[in-house]
């Protein structure tokens, strides 16, 4: 038996093929969209892919399952579980074999056989593999997909968070906890094989480690610690990540069947005099490095640069919007892969080259990045407005006292709320995500300031920063005059 381990660490997305040597087939397990990648394995080991198995309808990346089977004719194996609303609809378009609780296929020698195992969504599935090529009679390890990562467990309450489904987080929750007590009945040695890894959002507190085992995960997994339901809906439905509004639509997506790829080559250049008429209507999307963004750009762009594209596009790129990338053109390709993956490829319309961007002169705007100690003063005195668009973890651990929070991820929604009178100061940990915010807020056609270095910096000058206690939050050090014993 053959098993590779793909791993997509700006996605934390883990996948896997497997493969019979014997009959020369193979099989992917949760594909992204990348799926030359699968391919090209696959021709270096000597076997062909014939099929394509889903533990579930993904909400934070785009599934390859459909490119595989319009590119290469692989079958299908999916979840037939669940509610009518959360069906694959394009099955019926390719050789697909739905699958329910108790089912089994093969894969030449190697058996797959389904448990359903809901929670994080209700039609998740998991697969016992079976090395029958290899002598074995019982199974060797499980795909668990969403549902038991390593050091943790799949959300509950993603449908809710991001789809908007009312009510079926706490469902999830009571569903995961009986997924639960039947993943700690399977045996201790079974191997483990989630569908991702440390920073998904589709869970709390993910390990690092690729893979596990039911007994490894049963004596050290926080959620697989309660013999009480009601205390595991407490915990399982407290202190998720926030839910990137994307997942949506990429459930959606997933669900109708994504676009296929094929050899669609890259965007068009496209000449930058003319990059005035297409802002309007469109989202101008510049990856350059935020500190060159800051010093010159066109008005009106949005700067995600390409090191940080995988994690906010999908957060802060209007889907329903086309969109038109500046960049230069080694870097085209890869950030094209990189929205091919959360689905923003059909809105491509276009790019431009920063240089000649440049070369026109058209880069005319800027804004200013000050340090701490220049800007605490004015901050004290209220001569401008502090913005803090870190998570709530952050802010809740510590923050600038005269700070208003608003979380990145869903600062575009609010631009409206923002107070415009005076020039606003936005500040993350490090500065990365502020850079961010400024194009936003600019495009916006708000003065901004980016803090350098972010709450660090503010911590590292000895500036003032309240603490979290049980009780509230104290200042230290110093004084400030708008710092507040409220609550966090």
């Amino acid at each position: 038996m053959l098993l590779k381990y793909f791993y997509d660490p700006k996605l934390a997305h883990a996948s896997y093929l497997v493969g019979c040597q014997k009959t020369g087939e193979a099989i992917v397990v949760d594909p992204g969209r990348d799926i030359d990648q699968y391919l090209e394995t696959a021709q270096r080991e000597g076997v062909r892919l014939t099929a394509v198995a889903e533990t579930h309808i993904h909400a934070d990346y785009v599934s390859g399952a459909r490119e595989l089977a319009d590119r290469v004719g692989a079958k299908l194996y999916v979840s037939d579980e669940g509610p009518a609303e959360w069906k694959y609809e394009y099955a019926d378009q390719y050789d697909t074999q739905l699958l329910k609780d108790g089912d089994t296929f093969q894969i030449g020698n190697i058996r797959f056989a389904v448990l359903h195992t809901p929670g994080h969504t209700p039609e998740s599935i998991s697969f016992l593999l079976t090395d029958l090529g290899g002598g074995a009679t019982e199974p060797m390890g499980i795909f668990t997909g969403d549902f038991v990562f390593v050091g943790s467990i799949g959300r509950p309450d993603l449908l809710e968070e991001a789809a908007g489904i009312m009510g079926s987080a706490k469902a999830g929750a009571h569903q995961l906890y009986h997924s639960a007590e039947r993943f700690k009945g399977l045996p201790d040695y079974l191997q483990v094989w989630p569908a991702h890894g440390a920073g998904s959002a589709c869970g709390k507190g993910l390990g690092a480690i690729p893979s596990s085992t039911v007994g490894y995960e049963k004596r050290f997994n926080p959620a697989l610690q309660f013999d009480d339901e009601t205390a595991f809906v407490k915990y399982i439905l407290s202190d998720q990540p926030e839910a990137p509004k994307y997942f949506a639509v990429m459930k959606r997506v997933n669900k109708e069947g994504p676009g296929i790829i094929g050899d669609t080559g890259l965007p068009d250049y496209l000449d930058p005099a003319r990059i005035g008429e297409y802002s309007p209507q469109a989202t101008l999307l510049d990856l350059t490095p935020s500190a060159e963004f800051a010093q010159a750009h066109v008005p009106g762009t949005v700067n995600i640069p390409l090191s940080m594209l995988s994690g906010w596009a999908g957060w802060l790129i209007d889907y329903s919007k086309p969109v038109y990338l500046i960049t230069e053109t080694a870097d085209l390709s890869e950030a094209v892969r990189v929205l091919q993956k959360i689905g923003i490829d059909t809105q491509l319309q276009g790019a431009f080259r920063r240089s000649e961007v440049i070369a026109k002169e058209l880069a005319t705007e800027s804004y200013a990045v000050v340090s701490a100690e220049d800007i605490a003063a004015r901050i004290e005195s209220c001569e401008v407005k502090l913005i803090d668009v870190r998570s709530d973890s952050e802010w809740n651990a510590s923050h600038i006292p005269q700070a208003e929070h608003r979380f990145l991820g869903h600062l575009p929604e609010h631009l409206a709320e923002i107070e415009r009178s005076k020039p606003v100061v936005v500040q993350c940990q490090s500065s990365a995500r502020s850079a961010i915010a400024a194009s936003i807020l600019q495009a916006a056609g708000i003065e901004v300031i980016n803090l350098a270095g972010g709450f660090q910096a503010w911590q590292a000058a000895g500036l003032p920063a309240t603490i979290s206690v049980e009780n509230g939050v104290t200042c230290s050090p110093g004084s400030i005059k708008a710092c507040s014993l409220e609550k966090l």
